[in-house]
């Protein structure tokens, strides 16, 4: 055994005597052997194969998760690149190698390249029509129907047989129509890159045309001068290209990508996918245009193709995503093997009773084989699948579209929500709210209007108007929203050198800004240090027209921009002006000047260090930018709060904005303070490190304070969220594996997250119990939408393909929507599945008993208890709509809980008694005696009543006329409508029942028709149920056993009863974030101090260091 990427992997090799053995087990049990050996691969390999190392195995099983197993064939080809055999197998569409040093499968190395990428194409995952077909029906509760199905046509039962093989059809049928249209959808979204023509250059050879589904990684690829989407990921390798990410970063902001360094310390690192990022162009992102000089080709090699890719991995985890564990379903299949162990003592009762009665054997097969389809009904699924199907409905008339319905009910669990920020919280991109300069030392008062004619000249708006990263694409202004909205401010015009004046002059074509109005002011961007999330800043360096010296324009955060200028330049109310505008939610940027020599030339500024340059700079202002939440936002997590969710931020935008925002939308409440994790990794023999950054948010005055209750402020100061970015997630994940838990339990703030570290995310959530919902609207969500237990898009693009739920409305108001039917569907499936099970054992010991006298229902009485009674309540109970608000407690999630046991056993044991007592009392009757067609019990009491049904009734063979069979069929038709209505839950999650009319209308008329029946009975419908007549005293009797059983099945007490017992017991919570937080609570020294720093060493134990303050 070794293991694989988490995975346990054993190898095996065919055994002959063993497949011959299973080949006469599967002729023998006519194809029942081969259906449970597809159904549980562990034995279907361990049945055919014999254990053998990794190196000679022709098959391989692996257990990907604690009861998943999946076997693959192992496959040999030859390579002529090192001449020998090397075999491989395949699995979520990744292939792995056999690699001789470690002695196990290992992910493919440079001389399997050419073999492995030659086949690697997307498009080929997709199943054909036939298997989806074959993999649905092949499933053990609709095999269970087939068995059922036969055997009632066997019994002359085909009425309920033809109803339950419509409503599997049709359930199929639905199943395959979603799973090929969410294919159908995953396919275009994927053909859209992976079948182009491409101009590739293979060795020495020349450019030709060939389609991406041939590349290889190696070859160069041209990219067109009006751009493409990338079938592959690549690296620029001359030339410069604009390119569109959001499918990665779900930002559409046009970024520049530049080629590889050629010479300087960039060109001798080694190539590295997370430092090379601005010289990558990945799959799936859109090149919208390409820049070359002196007629040279915008070339690129390609690096990764296939599976291997960026987009490649997101298709992959739509297509592949781990199966989310719900107790639900897992408690629904520990109770149907209860039935099922019930069904095999019925089994065991009826075929020693027959036996001992000397019943044909036929009938002792076809009896004994019946009550197990009694015991676990059949029509269980689609019962079960009608409250999601009404909850799905009722979804889409409020504009959420689904397309897994089994997540509905999950959604009912949901105690945290993770949300993007850009188009999800917020609106798209920032505004200008104003700006604020300074002069001599001091803050002038602020202004919202930067365009007017007294600033034209200034310094400020020369800094807003050229230290940006604008271009223009087809004519229009493109590029980071913050960058539009401060250029777009000051008025001016960006022109930039056409293709023709590159082609022409030296590549150093500045970029030209200018005012609207003609005028001297015009500057020239002649080099730009393009803005680093590290550092927190840009720079770039400009010429006026007519001036022989340059100057250095920079913007970024205002304390580093502050530390990077002259302190008498620096206002000394900078701090105090900052905290007003951060206070308030605003986004600020600071903006520096600084003049450089005149002996400085183009061309040195091109090789000069931005730390040579950023540097003594004159401090000109700030700008204040407002990133506007929607009008939804606050309002919704204020409900999902109140209801107990949990909600954080995962976005891919700068930590500065994602804390503004949250707390603008109060994720994070006033006087709750942020703690910025900064986790760097190893570096020169430093161990990977963690710094500590207490923030605050003092948003209340001393004035306001005065009302608040001092506890209450206490508790709101100690409240504390951790933030972190993605580079920090990604060290803390490698080397603070002890952390990652207690960081996630108070994390609020996620930002500069990259799709796979989202999906990351979701994971780590879920591995200590929460039930995760992720809302978001772009690509790169696309991987934590589909890992998360509910994944709701906000858009119908990309990111809809692999979201389980897709909202019309653009704002996270249909999340609290989409929770509070998931919790009526939830308590449907609940009150579903606890009146089918009481279905079952209602009818089981009505069957139970009358074989004590060799007797049994009616076919017809079967037919009107099925279809008549269950499948119309069934359908009716499920439609009762969602409750209007969230309240602050879910639905119990599990089956296998002592109220709900409680619940159902006291039904079980109210109608197994009622049921023996009236099966017993209808013997004690005086009138009583063994039925015959001659019998006439009617006449003791009232001779009118079908005097003549008994003697025109010819004999029954099969004994189905007796006056226990008419007691017991009346008993028990009253017992599933009193199951029905006591099962059948309101409030807090649901709507009472009294407001589902229809479900009122069937009882009511259920009710109706049964009393009649029973207190003034028709021969027709008498005859056709197979009813006998008895005195009309007994029928009374009847009612009054029918009110008992209805006022001991109120069995609410019970229920309250164990909560409160169950309640009263310490124990310790079994879900994982809350055992954590107790822990927590036990140490004094969390969180850490402020600027302390933890230390990680070999080990992966911590150390913490304060560091001062």
């Amino acid at each position: 055994k070794l293991y694989l990427e988490r995975k346990e992997v054993w190898g095996y090799r065919p055994c002959v005597w063993k497949i011959i053995l299973v080949g006469v087990g599967t002729v023998c049990s006519g194809g029942l052997l081969l259906l449970l050996l597809y159904w549980l691969p562990e034995w279907s390999v361990k049945g055919t194969c014999t254990h053998t190392s990794l190196k000679d195995a022709h098959v391989l099983l692996l257990r990907t998760t604690v009861m998943t197993f999946c076997f693959h064939t192992v496959n040999f080809c030859f390579c002529y690149l090192i001449l020998s055999h090397i075999h491989y197998f395949t699995h979520h569409s990744t292939k792995y190698y056999w690699n001789d040093k470690i002695q196990n499968f290992d992910l493919y190395s440079s001389y399997h390249l050419t073999h492995l990428h030659s086949c690697d194409n997307i498009l080929n995952i997709f199943s054909a029509f036939f298997f989806l077909y074959l993999h649905q029906v092949l499933n053990p509760f609709y095999i269970f129907q087939l068995f059922s199905v036969i055997l009632w046509s066997i019994e002359d039962y085909y009425y309920y047989a033809a109803t339950i093989v419509l409503m599997s059809v049709i359930s199929v049928g639905t199943s395959l129509y979603t799973i090929k249209k969410h294919h159908v959808m995953l396919h275009n979204m994927v053909a859209a890159h992976s079948v182009v023509r491409v101009s590739v250059c293979r060795g020495n050879k020349d450019f030709e045309e060939a389609m991406s589904t041939e590349l290889v990684p190696g070859d160069v690829i041209i990219i067109p001068a009006n751009g493409m989407i990338m079938p592959c990921d690549a690296v620029l390798i001359s030339g410069t290209c604009i390119v569109n990410e959001s499918m990665l970063t779900g930002e559409s902001v046009p970024v520049t990508k530049t080629s590889l360094p050629s010479s300087g310390e960039d060109a001798a690192s080694t190539y590295n996918v997370e430092d090379h990022k601005r010289h990558i162009l990945f799959c799936g992102t859109h090149v919208i245009q390409t820049r070359f000089y002196t007629g040279e080709l915008v070339t690129a090699v390609v690096v990764r193709t296939g599976f291997s890719t960026e987009k490649g991995q997101l298709v992959r985890a739509i297509l592949y995503p781990k199966p989310t564990d719900f107790k639900l379903y897992r408690d629904a299949y520990l109770f149907l093997l209860c039935l099922v162990g019930v069904a095999g003592i019925g089994f065991v009762y009826t075929v020693v009773l027959n036996v001992m009665n000397e019943v044909p054997a036929k009938t002792i097969i076809v009896e004994s084989l019946d009550i197990i389809t009694i015991a676990v009904p059949p029509a269980l699924p689609a019962a079960m699948t009608a409250g999601i199907v009404y909850a799905q409905q009722r979804l889409k008339r409020i504009g959420i579209f689904c397309i897994s319905p089994q997540r509905i009910n999950i959604c009912g669990q949901l105690n945290l929500v993770c949300f993007d920020k850009t188009g999800t919280l917020t609106e798209d991109g920032l505004d200008l709210w104003g700006i604020q300069r300074a002069e001599d030392g001091s803050f002038c008062p602020p202004e919202s209007d930067a365009a007017k004619e007294s600033l034209v000249n200034s310094t400020f708006v020369a800094c807003m108007a050229t230290c940006h990263s604008l271009t223009k694409i087809e004519g229009k202004l493109s590029g980071d929203p913050l960058d539009l909205k401060m250029f777009n401010a000051t008025g001016w015009v960006l022109e930039e050198a056409t293709e023709e004046e590159t082609a022409l002059h030296n590549p150093i074509m500045p970029t030209v800004v200018r005012p609207p109005k003609p005028s001297s002011c015009e500057i020239g961007i002649v080099r730009q240090f393009p803005f680093s999330s590290v550092q927190q800043r840009m720079s770039v360096v400009v010429r006026r027209l007519g001036q022989k010296h340059m100057d250095a324009y920079l913007k970024g955060a205002p304390e580093i921009v502050a530390s990077l200028c002259e302190q008498h330049t620096v206002p000394q109310s900078f701090t105090e002006t900052l905290d007003t505008y951060t206070r308030q939610g605003f986004r600020v940027i600071a903006l520096a000047h600084r003049q450089l020599g005149c002996k400085l030339s183009w061309h040195k500024v091109q090789i000069l260090s931005r730390d040579l340059i950023e540097t003594n700079m004159e401090f000109l202002g700030l700008i204040i930018m407002q990133n506007k939440v929607k009008q939804e936002t606050a309002g919704v997590l204020h409900d999902l709060q109140q209801a107990n969710i949990r909600t954080l931020m995962v976005t891919g935008d700068n930590m500065l904005t994602a804390i503004s925002v949250a707390r603008d939308c109060a994720m994070v409440h006033a006087q709750e303070k942020v703690i910025l994790v900064e986790a760097m990794p190893p570096k020169d023999f430093l161990p990977a490190s963690i710094t500590w950054h207490h923030t605050t948010n003092p948003t209340q005055t001393v004035k306001d304070r005065e009302g608040i209750n001092n506890k209450q402020l206490t508790l709101q100061e100690q409240s504390y969220h951790f933030a972190m970015s993605g580079r920090s997630f990604a060290v803390i994940m490698e080397h603070f594996p002890q952390l990652v838990q207690k960081l996630v339990l108070r994390a609020s703030v996620f930002a500069r997250m990259s799709p796979n570290q989202k999906t990351q995310l979701v994971e780590v959530l879920q591995s200590i119990d929460y039930i995760v919902g992720m809302c978001g609207d772009g690509a790169n969500d696309c991987g934590a939408l589909k890992k998360a237990h509910s994944g709701i898009s906000l858009s119908e693009l990309e990111a809809s393909v692999a979201s389980p739920f897709t909202s019309s409305t653009p704002n996270i108001s249909c999340v609290p929507n989409l929770i509070r039917e998931g919790r009526a569907a939830l308590v449907t499936s609940f009150c579903v599945f606890k009146f089918m099970a009481l279905y079952s054992i209602i009818q089981y010991l009505s069957v139970i008993l009358l074989y004590s006298i060799l007797s049994n229902l009616g076919d017809f009485q079967f037919l009107f208890i099925d279809i008549a009674i269950i499948l119309t309540v069934v359908f009716t109970m499920s439609l009762n709509p969602a409750w209007k608000e969230l309240v602050c407690y879910r639905p119990p999630c599990s089956l296998i809980s002592a109220p709900l046991l409680f619940s159902v056993l006291t039904q079980i044991l109210t109608c197994m008694v009622f049921q023996v007592l009236a099966f017993l009392l209808v013997q004690q009757q005086s009138w009583y005696e063994t039925w015959t067609p001659q019998s006439d019990a009617c006449n003791v009491s009232r001779p009118n009543l079908s005097h003549s049904l008994n003697v025109t009734t010819p004999h029954d063979p099969k004994n189905i006329r007796n006056y226990e069979n008419t007691t017991i069929f009346y008993i028990s038709c009253f017992q599933y409508l009193a199951v029905a209505i006591v099962f059948s839950k309101g409030k807090p999650f649901r709507q009472p029942s009294y407001k589902n009319w229809l479900f009122m209308l069937s009882c009511i008329g259920l009710y109706i028709f049964l009393f009649l029946i029973l207190l003034h009975p028709f021969p027709v419908i008498d005859s056709f149920l197979q009813i006998v007549c008895v005195p009309y005293e007994w029928r009374i009797m009847m009612v009054v056993l029918v009110g008992g059983n209805v006022a001991v099945a109120i069995d609410r007490w019970g229920s309250f009863f164990f909560s409160w017992l169950f309640c009263r017991r310490n124990k310790l919570p079994r879900v994982r974030y809350m055992q954590v937080a107790l822990e927590l609570q036990d140490e004094a020294d969390w969180p850490p101090r402020p600027f302390s720093v933890t230390y990680a060493n070999p080990g992966n134990s911590q150390c913490a260091k304060p560091t001062g303050c």
